[in-house]
């Protein structure tokens, strides 16, 4: 920028699992090369920052969590300026640019951004750059790099209309069409790092150079195809433009192997921690069947933890043993596993308020951290490749690692890390001479997040119990990792409960009845609004194939108790559509006819998507087929019973599906046009009668 002294911009971001934070971390990295400087804060530190008063220009980076919330720590803040005695002028002097990160598998897509985006307008803030929303589920690099290009110029205009005491409404252009002309303007080189390759004793003067690269090497490889370690043209005869290196911030001494590790509940901030014994495991499934499901059974007996239908819950869940071992490993760590470490910011490093991670305990053992704090399973970001980079001594695989976070490799970070699930694990095993240090994994591997189950069970008909049900998570091997796995926590609870579901002599007491006494620890993650129609009058209509119909499950037991209790009471018709692959491998609850014949349940309907089929016309394979065929249903319960319609499963292949199809027959039901029919099953989500409790 062309100024003596550095123009200031406020810096927030709101952050769940880390993502915005470390976006915001690298635009203030970059600012400082741009002559700016980045006032940077999380959102919740009100006392910090103050937007009443701010007169400079504010950037906020800000993520989505559950079904479209603002992140936990934004919750404050969105309570705050979502407060109606605000006048409409109340930010008119703030001038803003706002990314928002989030996941078009889910329904509310960046909803947390948008709602932060949408309040500030009303309250009269002015954008001087275009929101940019990042979809995580194609890369958030896709629209974040272009992004930030842009931001630079866009400050830059603002700082100059600052300057003449006139500022324009007009938003600069949106990343897309603002990137290039960015790049043209301003050298790209001063806010992107130019490497040495130490190896070769050359230095670039603008980029990466191919050349600096053995030719022997690119000559070998030439023909081959592309990979997770060797690349292809063009990208292996590129200049490359890679990230600058992230600071090193943190330190960690080791100590004696005295002493006991902190309690689990010490590493979760998200509530009170409940550890309960597993009481029953049943698997659902037979053996045949392309997925394994589990349904087990815990005591909450005695606990206060409560819980309605629909509500779900988070298990605390540990990483692989042999994965943590393997990695102690490679990382010539073995030996100090037990030992106790002690974790504290590096000094005189120049990273910006810089501090220990809140996940990471002030004192436990190196093996504990691995285990139950670190997301070792986590899809490296860039900014952690880049930091391998330097921790890798072949020349070959440096290269390749400069690639995969280089712009010019951006396409080969999608294939063969993002959508390939490559881990840190499956980078070590690939590139043997990268040895990174334990602060650096400390640094860039995310919490280790406890996973969230819905309930398949009612308080109200089984007091003291807590039901859930799950497939048991399989990763296949891939061309980029030729190992195959089970889910974090999928996989670990399925080992925990083997016992119980295949008892031996050893486990089982005199009486013949299983002593397995494992527990697991759990906290509540509450449903605010996926739960059955206060009025028990209203109908309703459930939709979930597969594991889809684990609440489904407590919404029919809790509808049969009170139906038992309450005779007098007036129940509205309940639908039930449920599909699976096989009607002999996977129906998960057949006892589903029970509900049928006791009148809790009015209509089931099913599909088989993968039974052969034996009448002339083929059966409908798939829910949202089935959906279709109750158009008239659909439409009278919606529209003029105003009843409540529920899906639970997965989003691309099924609930979208649905959500079509939904659109389609109230169209057809109303006599309009789709956009029209859209709009509708907009009005239904907003009044919280369509809902959705989907993953990807």
């Amino acid at each position: 920028m062309c100024c003596d002294l550095k123009r200031r911009f406020l810096l927030l971001y709101a952050t769940q699992k880390g993502q915005a934070k470390a976006i915001a971390e690298e635009i203030w990295q970059q600012a400082g090369a741009h002559g700016l400087e980045a006032d940077m804060h999380c959102i919740s530190e009100m006392d910090k920052y103050n937007l009443e008063t701010e007169k400079d220009p504010v950037v906020i980076v800000i993520s989505t969590t559950g079904t479209g919330d603002p992140p936990d720590t934004a919750r404050k803040f969105v309570k705050k300026i979502q407060d109606r005695t605000l006048l409409p002028g109340h930010f008119a002097h703030l001038q803003y640019g706002l990314l928002g990160l989030g996941d078009s598998e889910y329904t509310f897509f960046c909803n947390g951004g948008k709602t932060v985006d949408r309040r500030l307008q009303e309250l009269g803030a002015q954008h001087f750059y275009d929101t940019g929303l990042a979809d995580d589920c194609v890369g958030l690099e896709l629209v974040v790099d272009p992004w930030i290009d842009g931001l630079w110029l866009a400050l830059k205009k603002a700082f100059l209309s600052q300057k003449e005491d006139s500022m324009s409404s007009d938003a600069v252009p949106s990343a897309h069409s603002a990137a290039p002309h960015v790049m043209h303007v301003l050298n790209l080189s001063s806010d992107v790092q130019n490497l040495k390759l130490e190896d070769e004793g050359v230095r670039s003067s603008g980029v990466l150079s191919q050349k600096s690269v053995d030719s022997n090497l690119v000559a070998s490889t030439r023909d081959t195809e592309p990979s997770l370690v060797r690349s292809g043209p063009p990208v292996s005869q590129s200049a490359l433009n890679i990230p600058a290196l992230p600071p090193e911030y943190i330190e960690v001494q080791f100590q004696d192997t005295h002493g006991e590790n902190p309690h689990l509940s010490s590493v979760i901030s998200e509530g009170t921690t409940f550890e309960v014994p597993v009481t029953k495991a049943v698997q659902l499934t037979r053996e045949d069947a392309i997925k394994t499901a589990l349904l087990l059974e815990l005591d909450i007996a005695d606990t206060v933890f409560d819980y309605q239908p629909g509500d779900a819950f988070c298990v605390i869940c540990p990483n692989n043993v042999s994965e943590v071992e393997e990695l102690l490993q490679i990382l010539g760590l073995s030996e100090k596993g037990e030992c106790f470490v002690c974790v504290k910011v590096k000094q005189g490093t120049k990273k910006k308020g810089a501090t220990c991670p809140q996940h990471i305990p002030e004192r436990s053992t190196l093996k504990f951290i691995l285990t139950w704090c670190l997301e070792i399973r986590a899809i490296p970001k860039k900014a952690f490749l880049r930091a391998l980079v330097e921790c890798t001594s072949d020349v070959g695989e440096k290269r390749r690692l400069q690639e995969l976070c280089s712009r010019q490799g951006a396409s080969d970070y999608t294939r063969f890390i993002r959508e390939s699930n490559v881990c840190l694990l499956d980078l070590l095993r690939a590139f043997p001479s990268c040895k990174p240090s334990l602060n650096l994994l400390i640094e860039h591997l995310p919490k280790l997040q406890a996973r969230s189950y819905s309930a398949s069970s009612s308080n109200l008909y089984q007091p003291g119990k807590l039901c859930f049900v799950f497939n048991i998570v399989e990763f296949p091997a891939c061309l980029a990792r030729p190992v195959s796995r089970k889910g974090v926590c999928t996989g670990w609870l399925a080992e925990l409960v083997a016992p119980l579901l295949h008892p031996s002599k050893n486990t089982l007491d005199a009486k013949g009845g299983n002593t397995s006494t494992e527990k697991i620890s759990i906290f509540a993650r509450p449903n605010n609004t996926f739960h059955l129609p206060a009025d028990p009058s209203v109908p309703f209509m459930m939709v979930g194939p597969g594991t889809g119909i684990s609440p489904f499950i407590g919404f029919l037991q809790h509808r049969q108790k009170l139906r038992e209790e309450h005779t007098d009471w007036e129940f509205g018709e309940t639908w039930l559509f449920f599909g699976c692959r096989h009607q002999d491998r996977d129906y998960l609850f057949k006892q589903l006819r029970c509900f049928l014949e006791n009148g809790t349940l009015t209509h089931l309907k099913v599909c088989f998507s993968r039974d052969s089929a034996v009448a002339e016309v083929s059966p409908p394979k798939y829910v949202q087929d089935v959906v279709r065929l109750y158009a008239k249903e659909v439409a009278r319960v919606l529209l003029k019973e105003r009843g409540y319609f529920y899906i639970c499963g997965d989003k691309k292949h099924m609930a979208d599906g649905v959500s079509d199809a939904v659109v389609d027959i109230l169209s057809m039901e109303m006599e309009v046009d789709k956009l029209e029919a859209m709009k509708t099953l907009a009005m239904l989500r907003e009044a919280k009668r369509y809902l959705q409790d989907v993953w990807s």
